[in-house]
């Protein structure tokens, strides 16, 4: 069975009735759309999708900062008054 990772739920139908509502009536929660009493898909605010880009894109900034301290020790030091 597989997990449901949301406290809201609908069906497919009613996600064709009217999915403003759902939003609505979830209250920025994420609403699991289910199919056959499955999870097929979430329905979330833009907001919310707009942060987890940004949390994301933050991880992947992180992961480059890290890798290039290891080059630091590589670099070569020069005077800005050089450039």
């Amino acid at each position: 069975m597989n997990t449901i990772l949301s406290p809201f739920t609908a069906s497919i139908s009613e996600l064709k009735k009217n999915p403003s509502s759902l939003l609505v009536e979830s209250d920025g929660e994420p609403v699991a759309i289910l199919n056959h009493n499955r999870p097929a898909a979430y329905l979330i605010p833009a907001s919310t999708y707009e942060k987890m880009l940004d949390i994301i894109e933050d991880a992947e900034l992180a992961k480059i900062i890290e890798d290039r301290k290891e080059e630091k020790n590589d670099a070569i030091e020069v005077s800005i008054d050089d450039l």
